[in-house]
Order: structure tokens, then C-alpha cells, then sequence
């Protein structure tokens, strides 16, 4: 009987031990699977900037992958950049739903920036009287009007907000799209293909979506021409798309490649941009709205360059490892470049709802 009793402690000792090692095994697991690791430690699939030296995540479980968003890391900045961008646009779709008058943003802005330096304060209507650069009167319309259907108010048109709803859309999901694949790709291979891929078609999404607002109110008056530019951008967009989900396109190797599909997207708008000039000559809305343009376009090509250059970590490999390298800077030009365009729709929106009803 004794021996029995002292052969079950001797078991129960063993197994004690045994759990006790098992879970120190599984704290020490833990600790190395949520440590910041060094480029060179990293698998090949993760290796994407070799001037960035450390803080990387690697092969994180997922509870602390999605948990590191408000940790620090050399991803931190990434996902944050495009976060804020996202609840910025939130904020716009909010206040664009609930009628909220978005005028003020563009009458302080087109004053200070353009009118002033390009025009006196007055100009003429299409009736020769004279009136604001951007009268509030006109811009309240923009928020109270159907989404979808065209109504007539004093002979003047109450335009559809659909394609202004189009592009916040797009810059949405493109920034969210952003947002996660910085967050998660770390977490393994399958994961990285995926949601790199993903941040690309994002990428594509929006530059597509852009071009939907300022295009139909330009041309609201000319529909052929309207159908002509819409068609072609969304054809080059979805190409675009499909292109960039190829897995091999993913790698870093096609870097530059990426970043001249996207420019090169980007600018397709000249010709549309030339047109709507030629064909609304003298009008200040819409020379306003091609000086923000311009300025979107120097911004998008600017955060580009850096994205393709790894300025500045290529300088000084290592010190930019948490704050400022190159995709952190690119992410903040591409955030800037969207509010910009922003402005430059909403002013276009005005031009359309202060003109006469189409023939």
C-alpha cells in the first residue's frame, strides 16, 4: 500500500514537473514570437527594405498582430498615416450624408490660397452681375440636393452627389486597405501575398474613384465626352488591378514598377484636364480647381519619389527605423494629395451647381 501511495506522488511529481517546463516553454515561445526583430533574422518573404535595420515584427500569432496597432514598431507610423486619413474621409462621407455645409472649407481656402494672388475678389456671372468667387448660397445647395436625381431650382441645376460619394469611397478603401495590410502582413507568407496585393488594387481604387467626380461635373453638359473619360479610366483601373495582383509584383524588385503604373494612372487626367479647360475658358472655378490638381499631382509624384528612393534611410541606415523613412513620408504626401483633391471637387461642384441648366 505504501509503496503504491509513494509511487502515485513520484507520478504526480513527474507530471507536476513536466507541466511546469511545458508552460515555461510556452512564456519563453510567447516572448520570442512577440519580440522586434532585425532585418537580418528576417525571412526572405519579409525582407522589403534593407535600410531599415530593426523593430521589425515577425510571424506574430494574429490576437498580437492586431494588438501591435498600438505598439511601437517600424509599422507603426504606417498604419497610423493612412488611419487618420481614413477617419478624415470618414468624417467627410459623415458630414456629406447629413447635409453639413462643407462652403466655409472652400471659400477660406480658395481666398487665401488662389483668389488672392490669381484674381480680384468679384467676378462676373453668366449674367454680368457680380458676386463671391464661391458664394455660400450656391455651396449650401451641394448639401441639400437629391443624391441620385437632377432637380431644377430657379433655373439652375441641383446636381447628383453620387460621384463626389464615388471617390470618398474609393479614398476610403484605399486608406483602410492601406491600413491593414501594414498591420497584418507580418503574420505570415500567406498573409503577406494577400494583403500586399490588396494594398495595391487599393491603391488603384482610388486613383479610378478620383477621376469619377471631377469628370462628370466638368462634362456634366457633354455626355459623350463624360462616357468617353469615365470608360477609359476605369478600363486602365481594372487592368491596373489585375496586373497588380499577379503574386510575382508583389516583390520588392517591382518597386518602381508599381510606382509608374500608379503615376502614370495618375497623370492620364491631362487630356481631361486640357479639354476641360479649352472648353470652359475664363471660368475662375475651373482654373482654381486645375491649380489644386496640379498641386495633388506634384504631391503624389513627390511622396513617389520617396517611396522608390528610401530617402531618407537610405542615407543613414538605421535611424529611421520607427520615425520617418521613406513609406511613412509617402503615406503622408498621399493622405495630403487626397484632401487637396478634395478641395479641388468640391470646387468644381460649385462651378456646376452656379451654371444654367444644360441645353
Amino acid at each position: 500500500m505504501h509503496n503504491r501511495t509513494a509511487s502515485r506522488r513520484k507520478v504526480e511529481l513527474v507530471d507536476s514537473c513536466l507541466e511546469d517546463r511545458k508552460q515555461e516553454k510556452d512564456k519563453e515561445k510567447k516572448k520570442f514570437e512577440r519580440r522586434l526583430v532585425k532585418y537580418d533574422d528576417l525571412p526572405e518573404y519579409l525582407r522589403d527594405n534593407e535600410f531599415i535595420l530593426d523593430y521589425y515584427r515577425c510571424e506574430w500569432p494574429l490576437k498580437d498582430v492586431f494588438l501591435s496597432v498600438f505598439s511601437w514598431h517600424n509599422e507603426t507610423l504606417n498604419i497610423w498615416t493612412h488611419l487618420v486619413g481614413f477617419l478624415i474621409f470618414v468624417g467627410l462621407m459623415v458630414m456629406s450624408s447629413m447635409g453639413e455645409q462643407l462652403g466655409g472649407l472652400i471659400t477660406n481656402v480658395s481666398r487665401a490660397r488662389v483668389s488672392g494672388q490669381l484674381m480680384t475678389p468679384m467676378i462676373k456671372d453668366f449674367n454680368g452681375s457680380d458676386h463671391d468667387i464661391f458664394p455660400d448660397s450656391q455651396l449650401r445647395h451641394i448639401s441639400h440636393q437629391s443624391d441620385f436625381q437632377v432637380q431644377e431650382v430657379n433655373g439652375y441645376e441641383v446636381i447628383p452627389k453620387w460621384p463626389w460619394f464615388v471617390f470618398l469611397s474609393g479614398a476610403m478603401g484605399c486608406l483602410v486597405c492601406s491600413s491593414l495590410s501594414h498591420l497584418l502582413a507580418c503574420h505570415s507568407k500567406r498573409f503577406n501575398l494577400f494583403f500586399w496585393r490588396l494594398d495595391y488594387a487599393g491603391i488603384s481604387l482610388m486613383i479610378v474613384c478620383s477621376f469619377f467626380a471631377p469628370i462628370y461635373y466638368t462634362f456634366y453638359c457633354n455626355p459623350y465626352s463624360r462616357l468617353f473619360y469615365l470608360t477609359f479610366i476605369t478600363v486602365v483601373g481594372i487592368l491596373a488591378i489585375i496586373t497588380l495582383l499577379a503574386p510575382a509584383l508583389s516583390s520588392p524588385r517591382f518597386r518602381s514598377f508599381r510606382a509608374t503604373l500608379f503615376l502614370t494612372m495618375g497623370f492620364s487626367g491631362v487630356v481631361p484636364a486640357a479639354h476641360a479647360v479649352v472648353l470652359h475658358w475664363g471660368h475662375p472655378h475651373v482654373f482654381i480647381s486645375l491649380s489644386y490638381e496640379l498641386v495633388m499631382g506634384f504631391l503624389y509624384a513627390a511622396g513617389a519619389a520617396f517611396y522608390t528612393s528610401r530617402i531618407p534611410e537610405r542615407w543613414k541606415p538605421g535611424t529611421f527605423d520607427i520615425v520617418g523613412h521613406s513609406h511613412q513620408i509617402f503615406h503622408v504626401f498621399v493622405v495630403l494629395a487626397a484632401i487637396v483633391h478634395s478641395v479641388a471637387t468640391l470646387i468644381i461642384m460649385d462651378f456646376r451647381q452656379g451654371s444654367p441648366t444644360c441645353v
